[in-house]
């Protein structure tokens, strides 16, 4: 039975992920992208790495697809007749010997290393919250703290450009 649900979110990914990148609608491509990424949250859940899955949920799924749909809206994104119009039989081309190119490439690695490739035991709490965040706040508490720093710099940075572009647009 979870090989057949493996299966599903397997085929259900794959099938979403041509769909973002064959759709020529921006938003129909977004909402192909919320769907992997809720096929690959199953499939993390399917891992056992539950905290991953729902932070695929909740960050990937929601917050960044909604910046994604709010940016396609804002920037009202349609489709356009121009020079990438005429190439793109080339670009479709190429892309596709690309992709064979690199799925024979991948299973030729994967043959090779399938011989050496063994399981490792991991803790029972591997993964949990708990676990995560002891790790979080013990071993890379610095790492964690500077990022949070970063990332209250960029805000303010945005903030004053964002403020600044508004004061010229009034004068």
């Amino acid at each position: 039975m979870e090989l057949l649900v493996f299966y599903a979110f397997c085929v259900g990914a794959v099938v979403s992920a041509l769909l973002m990148v064959t759709t020529k609608r921006p938003v129909r491509a977004a909402m192909s992208l919320v769907a992997t990424m809720s096929f690959l949250a199953g499939l993390y859940a399917l891992l056992n790495a539950h905290l991953i899955a729902v932070l695929q949920l909740i960050v990937y799924a929601g917050a960044i697809m909604v910046l994604f749909l709010f940016v396609i809206m804002l920037l009202n994104i349609e489709e356009k007749e121009g020079k990438l119009a005429k190439n793109v039989f080339f670009i479709q081309v190429a892309g596709t010997v690309v992709m064979g190119i690199l799925m024979v490439a991948m299973v030729v690695v994967m043959n090779r290393l399938g011989a050496l490739v063994t399981t490792l035991e991991v803790a029972p709490d591997f993964g949990t919250t708990k676990a995560v965040g002891w790790m979080l706040f013990t071993k890379y508490l610095l790492p964690f703290e500077i990022a949070s720093v970063l990332l209250l710099a960029a805000i303010v940075g945005a903030v004053i450009l964002a403020k600044r572009r508004i004061d010229n647009s009034k004068a």
